[in-house]
């Protein structure tokens, strides 16, 4: 099975420009290297928290092109395992960042795995799945054949009729019916040839519907797939179940926690509450205490 994997995933854009203040499409110069430079304050604390003990075969970093090149190099030199984006960001529909060209931009910073975010249902609308599905094979044999690992994150929206069911309640989707549209997804996927060697996917708290869930990750022989948890920017308690469930479950490697870990200290910083140091000490400190907090649950 796929090591594990403890991401620090701050591939983020539209979101990580709003954090900024930033809300735009066609940013300056100035407004540019700035953003970059926030980015590269996530990585200072990523940096930090290797040096108090997270473990570096574990450890990796997500970070895109447009505000991540300066730490792809950075880390590529130092032997830190990195997954590049491909996706455009912020869309409902799955496409590349770079269209056809997509090969060349991951080529010239040889991640060690490359990351593709997709909105799926199977009950949402079948030519939006289709032309997403084709798109999927594409960077899935791209990956195969280039020797580059994929990690494919879902994110099982549910459709109008499905949170009906639900009483328009999100929570309550999230706990019943979740899971479920999960399952489909995978299996639809894989079924169009989309074979990642590591699904992220959302938290759940009930640890029989994960279980099903990697079940259909690893069905016919896909043992060495893996799944790792993500944060999707929640509170932190609420992170911190969806990790409690996951870790010591056959099948989970890791997790990819970001905007829980970093969205505090930078709004910080940039408000000149915290200097530099503390906010890369601090994003140290709360990403290292889900690594903690994983390996604790795991050895229980």
């Amino acid at each position: 099975m796929t090591r594990r994997l403890y991401i620090l995933p701050f591939d983020h854009r539209q979101s990580f420009l709003k954090i900024l203040g930033l809300d735009k499409k066609d940013l300056t110069a100035d407004e540019t290297a700035s953003a970059a430079d926030y980015k590269h304050l996530i990585y200072e604390g990523f940096l930090r928290a290797l040096e108090d003990g997270v473990s570096k075969s574990a450890a990796a970093i997500l970070v895109d092109e447009q505000f991540g090149s300066k730490i792809q190099g950075e880390a590529r030199a130092l032997g830190i395992t990195r997954i590049l984006t491909v996706e455009k960001s912020g869309q409902d529909e799955f496409d590349f960042e770079y269209g056809d060209k997509f090969g060349e931009h991951i080529d010239k910073f040889k991640p060690e795995y490359v990351k593709a975010l997709v909105r799926y249902n199977p009950d949402g609308p079948q030519d939006l799945n289709r032309r997403q599905a084709q798109r999927l094979k594409i960077i899935s044999d791209f990956c195969r054949q280039n020797s580059y690992g994929f990690l494919f994150e879902l994110l099982a929206v549910p459709t109008p009729e499905q949170l009906a069911e639900c009483h328009g309640n999100k929570d309550e989707y999230e706990k019943t019916k979740q899971f479920e549209v999960m399952i489909k997804s995978i299996a639809e996927l894989q079924g169009a040839g989309v074979e990642p060697d590591v699904w992220k996917i959302e938290g759940l708290e009930d640890g029989r519907q994960l279980r099903e869930v990697i079940g259909q990750v690893r069905r016919d022989g896909r043992d060495g797939a893996g799944v790792v948890v993500l944060g999707r920017g929640e509170e932190e308690e609420k992170v911190r179940r969806w990790i409690e469930v996951a870790a010591g479950t056959e099948g989970v490697i890791g997790f990819a926690v970001g905007r829980t870990v970093f969205a505090k200290p930078l709004a910080d910083y940039r408000q000149k509450v915290i200097s530099r140091a503390e906010a890369a000490r601090t994003i140290a400190q709360n990403y290292k205490k889900f690594v903690d907090l994983f390996e604790s649950a795991d050895q229980a």
